[in-house]
């Protein structure tokens, strides 16, 4: 055992206490076992008596003089003891007085003396708190314990108060599962009589379920009821929860989960009979045992409903309810129709309506008949709505979700709209509940939205590898609620080798407080499509698209929006001349060469204007927009662009999802999307405009790694390089050796299906939501855009804008593109040499792939996690089915934070 540990003592005075304890009347401990992780009560105070020196029995007291004191007054020693002048000296009252002085907590050493009437106190004061000092602690901080302690800086030490933090210490240890941790407090003595408390922390591992036992059950196997309980037991496959610690109250909770189990199953005389927990002797885990007594198993006798309101026939209720007479009786099921039946009776205005069910148990026959007493009640009206807890965000952002205003009749469909409404803003808690309080009458109620907000700025970042562009990295920061108005303001941009784009946006929900939508978008983005050939990039055509979308929102009904919009975009599509511009076409005419190019990218080339309008309408049932569990989604879009500008077409876009709760935590999503485009001239559908399909759309797949494409596959000789001719080699199917180029298409779909998988709490607490999906889509419809092999290397001569043929001057190391004169050379330069700047084109087959509606089907796992550098999600995916010339990519991952 431990005691106190003084570390600055004075062996005197140490000696002189000793004495003083020896001759006393009474003793002091120094509390053994304080330290104790256990919690084991110290021995009680019992302080040391001082020695009463040549004092006769009856000696009346003449004088009182206190020494040692030096915070209190002699006065206020004095008033602790009930020695007065003129009073009778004793032994008795002495001792009281030593008694007296030392509860008040304030004295560390006592003693009276009694000199022929002249009493003298002799006090040492208890030291002063300097500081607290917590050693040990990694898993609880210093902010989570020191609230808890008693003691403080600039207070009396005193041993009760320290023995009772040690105590409070180890509770905390306790509610995390740590019964081995031990508290070892020890003070440093300080100048001016000062102090300072150290608690030495010895945490200790976490004390597990090693086993739960059960006894008594028949009908269900321990696995079976092991698996309803929260708690585990310890395991490799436990090693993200947090449930497999000991804990007093998820024990008892866990008797109430078998309860209901068995209730559900018809056991309605189910009971516990005992559940004990023991520690194991090393203190590291606790095994649990459960006697539980099973009883008969009920059946549904008659079931009727006795309805006290107006509105409700009882006989028309009765025949509606799900559970019939002979069935095995469920309890779950009872709480279910009490609960739909309050909610059918909130929905007629009656919210303060008590459903009762009055059962009658027949043990002879085992049989439990029901009867829903529905009392009766007034109509209700909504007297008031108050919105609290709210700082940043206006009560009007609040107050326009609710779905009632005050002095509407009360209606419990209507509350659940409005609870999912201000929950799908996004800028709250997510198990948010309007709560409904009695009003100032009977028929009057008060409806509170008690929110407690959360931050609603967004830091995005988020990165990717591509086997063609390798890194993406992209970056958006947004506020949801500016202002605390609602509005949405966001500014985004990416980069990668693939692209370049900045964004800017700004959305008013209510315009001038009305239920009318307005937002608009400006934006520049800047692509560069590029391939890989034999491993050298090589850019193809590059995109650029400056641009404005003005857009106006008015729902139509509950559930309906209508969405219009305008679209302004300005897009650039070159081709490097250098490299697929050529005047073999016509002499001294620079073009582009469908050998460099190809016909598709030559025709792509050019500026244009579009000019659109679109319309969209949107049915949303969702009970949550941000994290939906249950509900439908869907849309409808149409862009029609030809309202001047130079590009007409007409676009035609559909999807729809929904969400299903499985239970105990399992989220069930299915949804689908397609889309058409159709050309309003005789001109084909723009590269630009088509639709493409990959990541992220579809797991499994790279960026536009799914339709219609054009391969360039050069011929190789045995040792795989690169030949001029074809008869000097074959067909490269390597990959890499591929020039491939994806075309988009005129139709798409897809669909995916995906299962979102609860963890354990401790997986919970960590923010981990895996899940499961499966992908199938395609893209195609396209013509073929006249492919032309090439068998025999051909050179291409470049020429300046001037139609001059330009050379290639190397001096020394040094290299200069340098034009003649026409299709004469420059003058020659002394020490240099000229070549013809001539670009060889190698032997290829360039074949059309893809374009087929057949789907590509992939599957995978996913990875949501609330990390501490901000949401994480990972996706890993296998492709099952594929078309030639397909992108695979096998996983991606994004990163962001929030603020």
């Amino acid at each position: 055992m431990m005691g106190w540990e003084i570390v600055r003592c004075d062996k005197a005075r140490r000696a002189s206490r000793m004495a003083a304890v020896l001759l006393g009347t009474t003793g002091l401990t120094v509390f053994p076992g304080l330290a104790y992780a256990q919690g084991v009560p110290a021995p009680a105070v019992t302080p040391p008596a001082a020695s009463a020196v040549g004092a006769p029995q009856e000696q009346i007291i003449q004088s009182i003089r206190v020494t040692g004191a030096e915070r209190l007054e002699a006065q206020t020693v004095i008033s602790y003891v009930k020695l007065r002048i003129g009073q009778p000296y004793s032994s008795a009252a002495a001792d009281q007085a030593l008694k007296d002085l030392y509860e008040t907590e304030l004295f560390s050493d006592v003693q009276i003396t009694n000199d022929a009437g002249n009493v003298t106190i002799q006090v040492k004061e208890n030291p002063v708190v300097n500081r607290i000092i917590l050693e040990g602690n990694k898993r609880i901080k210093d902010d989570k314990i020191l609230p808890e302690i008693k003691v403080a800086p600039r207070q009396i030490f005193t041993r009760s108060k320290v023995r009772a933090d040690v105590a409070r210490i180890i509770e905390l240890y306790k509610r995390q599962g740590r019964y081995a941790a031990t508290v070892e407090p020890k003070m440093v003595m300080l100048d001016q009589n000062r102090v300072d408390i150290v608690f030495e922390i010895t945490e200790g591992d976490k004390s597990k379920v090693r086993q739960i036992n059960i006894i008594g059950n028949e009908q269900f196997s321990d696995g079976e009821l092991r698996g309803e309980m929260v708690t585990k037991t310890t395991g490799l496959t436990k090693i993200f929860s947090s449930n497999t610690s000991y804990d007093p109250d998820r024990m008892a909770f866990d008797q109430q989960k078998l309860r209901q189990f068995y209730l559900t199953q018809g056991y309605a005389d189910f009971r516990v009979v005992s559940a004990v927990a023991e520690l194991t002797p090393d203190k590291k885990d606790f095994i649990i045992t459960y006697v539980v007594e099973e009883g008969e198993r009920y059946k549904f006798g008659e079931v009727e409903v006795d309805s006290q309101l107006r509105d409700f026939d009882s006989e028309k209720l009765a025949a509606q309810l799900p559970m019939k007479e002979g069935d095995w009786y469920d309890a779950k099921l009872v709480e279910d129709t009490i609960e739909r039946l309050n909610d059918t009776a909130g929905a007629f205005g009656y919210a303060f309506a008590d459903v009762r069910p009055n059962y009658d148990r027949n043990k002879e026959d085992l049989t439990m008949g029901l009867t829903f007493v529905i009392s009766e009640a007034p109509r209700v009206y909504v007297e008031r709505i108050d919105v609290n807890g709210n700082t940043l965000t206006q009560d009007k952002v609040v107050r326009r979700e609710f779905r009632l205003a005050e002095g509407d009749a009360f209606n419990s469909l209507q509350v659940k709209r409005s609870t999912n409404r201000i929950k799908s803003l996004g800028y709250f808690q997510e198990k948010f509940e309007v709560e409904q309080k009695p009003g100032s009458a009977d028929d009057r109620i008060i409806l509170e939205a008690n929110v407690e907000e959360k931050p609603t700025g967004e830091l995005q970042l988020s990165a990717g590898f591509s086997s063609l562009e390798s890194f993406i990295f992209q970056a958006s920061i947004r506020q949801r609620n500016f202002r605390g108005r609602g509005q949405t303001v966001g500014l985004s941009g990416s980069y990668s080798r693939f692209s370049k784009s900045v964004e800017a946006s700004f959305t008013e929900p209510y315009v001038f407080d009305q239920n009318i939508s307005m937002g608009v978008d400006v934006y520049r983005r800047d692509l560069n499509s590029f391939n890989y050939n034999n491993n050298n990039r090589d850019t193809t055509y590059q995109q650029t698209t400056t641009g404005f979308q003005v857009r106006a929102g008015l729902p139509l009904t509950e559930y309906l929006t209508a969405v219009a919009r305008y679209t302004l975009n300005y897009d650039e599509v070159s081709l490097a001349r250098g490299t697929f511009f050529s005047d073999r076409v016509t002499p001294g005419v620079q073009e582009c060469d469908v050998l460099l190019a190809g016909r598709y990218l030559c025709d792509a080339i050019g500026n244009r204007l579009s000019s659109m309008v679109g319309m969209s309408l949107i049915y949303d049932t969702l009970d949550n927009r941000v994290r939906p569990t249950r509900g439908i989604t869907a849309s409808i879009n149409g862009d029609v662009a030809g309202l001047g500008g130079d590009v007409k077409y007409v676009r035609l876009r559909a999807n729809a999802s929904r969400f299903t709760n499985l239970g105990k935590g399992f989220i069930f999503s299915l949804s689908g999307e397609g889309g058409a485009i159709k050309s309003l001239d005789d001109n084909e559908v723009r590269l630009i405009d088509r639709f493409y399909l990959g990541e992220p759309q579809i797991g499994g797949f790279d960026i536009r790694g799914v339709g219609p494409r054009v391969l360039r596959k050069p011929y190789v000789n045995a040792d795989g390089n690169i030949v001029a001719n074809a008869s000097e080699g074959t067909l490269s199917t390597r990959r890499r050796d591929w020039t491939d180029d994806a075309l988009g298409g005129k139709y798409y779909y897809l669909a995916k299906a995906e299962v979102e998988i609860p963890l354990g709490s401790g997986a919970r607490e960590l923010g981990l939501r895996p899940s499961i999906f499966v992908n199938a889509g395609s893209v195609w419809g396209i013509s073929d855009p006249g492919v032309s092999p090439l068998r025999e290397q051909t050179t291409i001569p470049r020429r300046d804008a001037q139609g001059n043929r330009t050379y290639i001057r190397t001096c020394g190391s040094t290299q200069t593109i340098v034009s003649g004169n026409g299709n004469t050379a420059p003058p020659q330069t002394p020490g240099c040499e000229f070549t013809e700047n001539g670009t060889p084109v190698n032997a290829f087959d360039e074949i059309f792939v893809g374009d087929t509606w057949k789907p590509r089907v992939s599957i995978g796992i996913g990875v949501n996690w609330n990390s501490p550098f901000g949401p994480f999600r990972i996706n890993f995916s296998k492709v099952l089915v594929k078309q030639e010339g397909d992108d695979t990519k096998p996983f991606n991952f994004n990163v962001g934070t929030q603020f």
